[in-house]
Protein backbone atom coordinates (compact mmCIF):
# COMPACT_ATOMS: atom_id res chain seq x y z
CA UNK A 1 0.00 0.00 0.00
CA UNK A 2 1.56 3.50 -1.28
CA UNK A 3 2.02 5.68 1.68
CA UNK A 4 2.65 9.29 1.87
CA UNK A 5 3.79 10.82 5.13
CA UNK A 6 4.00 14.68 5.35
CA UNK A 7 5.77 16.42 7.99
CA UNK A 8 7.56 19.55 9.01
CA UNK A 9 4.78 21.45 9.16
CA UNK A 10 4.27 24.34 12.19
CA UNK A 11 3.85 27.78 13.50
CA UNK A 12 6.39 30.50 12.15
CA UNK A 13 6.27 34.53 11.62
CA UNK A 14 6.10 36.28 8.56
CA UNK A 15 9.48 36.31 6.83
CA UNK A 16 10.56 33.08 8.69
CA UNK A 17 11.85 29.56 6.99
CA UNK A 18 10.38 25.97 7.42
CA UNK A 19 11.50 23.20 6.01
CA UNK A 20 8.73 20.24 4.55
CA UNK A 21 9.43 16.40 3.61
CA UNK A 22 7.29 13.72 2.57
CA UNK A 23 8.51 10.64 2.98
CA UNK A 24 7.32 7.53 1.08
CA UNK A 25 6.60 4.38 0.85
CA UNK A 26 5.05 1.25 -0.68
CA UNK A 27 6.51 0.72 -4.02
CA UNK A 28 9.31 1.89 -6.14
CA UNK A 29 8.85 5.37 -6.99
CA UNK A 30 10.98 5.49 -10.15
CA UNK A 31 9.57 7.29 -13.20
CA UNK A 32 7.01 9.60 -10.63
CA UNK A 33 6.65 13.30 -10.54
CA UNK A 34 6.05 14.48 -6.81
CA UNK A 35 4.47 17.76 -6.38
CA UNK A 36 3.23 19.75 -3.15
CA UNK A 37 -0.12 21.29 -3.17
CA UNK A 38 -1.72 23.53 -0.35
CA UNK A 39 -5.03 24.47 0.55
CA UNK A 40 -5.49 27.80 2.37
CA UNK A 41 -8.16 28.40 4.58
CA UNK A 42 -12.02 27.91 3.06
CA UNK A 43 -10.38 28.29 -0.89
CA UNK A 44 -9.33 25.23 -2.93
CA UNK A 45 -5.89 23.25 -3.10
CA UNK A 46 -3.75 24.76 -5.41
CA UNK A 47 -0.31 23.78 -7.22
CA UNK A 48 2.92 24.58 -5.21
CA UNK A 49 5.72 22.72 -6.87
CA UNK A 50 6.43 19.79 -8.18
CA UNK A 51 10.06 17.75 -9.26
CA UNK A 52 9.77 15.23 -12.15
CA UNK A 53 12.00 11.87 -11.93
CA UNK A 54 14.53 13.56 -14.06
CA UNK A 55 15.22 16.45 -11.74
CA UNK A 56 13.48 19.63 -12.97
CA UNK A 57 11.34 21.49 -11.17
CA UNK A 58 8.19 24.19 -11.46
CA UNK A 59 6.56 26.38 -9.24
CA UNK A 60 3.32 28.61 -8.62
CA UNK A 61 4.54 32.34 -9.14
CA UNK A 62 3.48 32.89 -5.70
CA UNK A 63 5.97 30.65 -4.17
CA UNK A 64 9.08 31.31 -7.27
CA UNK A 65 12.21 32.53 -5.42
CA UNK A 66 11.13 31.75 -1.99
CA UNK A 67 10.17 28.00 -2.10
CA UNK A 68 12.72 25.70 -3.15
CA UNK A 69 11.61 21.64 -3.89
CA UNK A 70 14.21 18.79 -3.90
CA UNK A 71 14.02 14.95 -3.73
CA UNK A 72 16.55 12.36 -2.53
CA UNK A 73 15.70 9.06 -4.18
CA UNK A 74 17.48 6.79 -2.41
CA UNK A 75 15.38 7.82 0.64
CA UNK A 76 12.03 7.97 -1.44
CA UNK A 77 11.99 11.55 0.00
CA UNK A 78 10.43 14.66 -1.34
CA UNK A 79 11.06 18.11 0.37
CA UNK A 80 9.71 21.81 0.32
CA UNK A 81 12.06 24.50 1.75
CA UNK A 82 10.16 27.51 2.02
CA UNK A 83 11.68 31.03 2.90
CA UNK A 84 10.49 34.65 2.88
CA UNK A 85 7.20 33.24 4.37
CA UNK A 86 3.77 35.31 4.03
CA UNK A 87 0.83 34.87 6.06
CA UNK A 88 -0.74 34.05 2.66
CA UNK A 89 1.25 31.07 2.53
CA UNK A 90 -1.03 29.81 5.39
CA UNK A 91 -2.33 25.96 4.39
CA UNK A 92 -2.59 23.01 4.64
CA UNK A 93 0.63 21.09 2.64
CA UNK A 94 0.49 17.98 0.71
CA UNK A 95 2.27 15.81 -0.62
CA UNK A 96 1.02 13.63 -4.10
CA UNK A 97 2.68 11.53 -6.57
CA UNK A 98 1.90 10.87 -10.62
CA UNK A 99 2.81 7.34 -11.85
CA UNK A 100 1.79 8.05 -15.36
CA UNK A 101 3.25 11.86 -16.31
CA UNK A 102 1.74 13.47 -18.75
CA UNK A 103 2.98 17.03 -18.16
CA UNK A 104 0.39 18.02 -16.47
CA UNK A 105 1.87 18.72 -13.04
CA UNK A 106 -0.07 21.42 -11.65
CA UNK A 107 -3.67 20.03 -11.69
CA UNK A 108 -4.53 17.91 -8.62
CA UNK A 109 -6.33 15.13 -10.78
CA UNK A 110 -2.97 14.19 -12.31
CA UNK A 111 -1.89 12.79 -8.93
CA UNK A 112 -2.43 9.00 -7.76
CA UNK A 113 -1.23 9.46 -4.30
CA UNK A 114 -1.64 12.09 -1.59
CA UNK A 115 -0.58 12.41 1.99
CA UNK A 116 -2.65 13.65 4.77
CA UNK A 117 -1.15 17.09 4.98
CA UNK A 118 0.15 19.37 7.11
CA UNK A 119 -0.58 22.17 8.73
CA UNK A 120 1.49 25.95 8.17
CA UNK A 121 0.97 29.30 10.03
CA UNK A 122 2.26 32.38 9.25
CA UNK A 123 1.65 34.73 11.62
CA UNK A 124 2.03 38.46 10.41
Amino acid sequence: QVQLVESGGGLVQAGGSLGLSCAASGRTFSGYVMGWFRQPPGKEREFVAAITWSGSTYYADSVKGRFTISRDKAKNTVYLQMNSLKPEDTAVYFCAADRNYRGYYSYTREYDYWGQGTQVTVSS
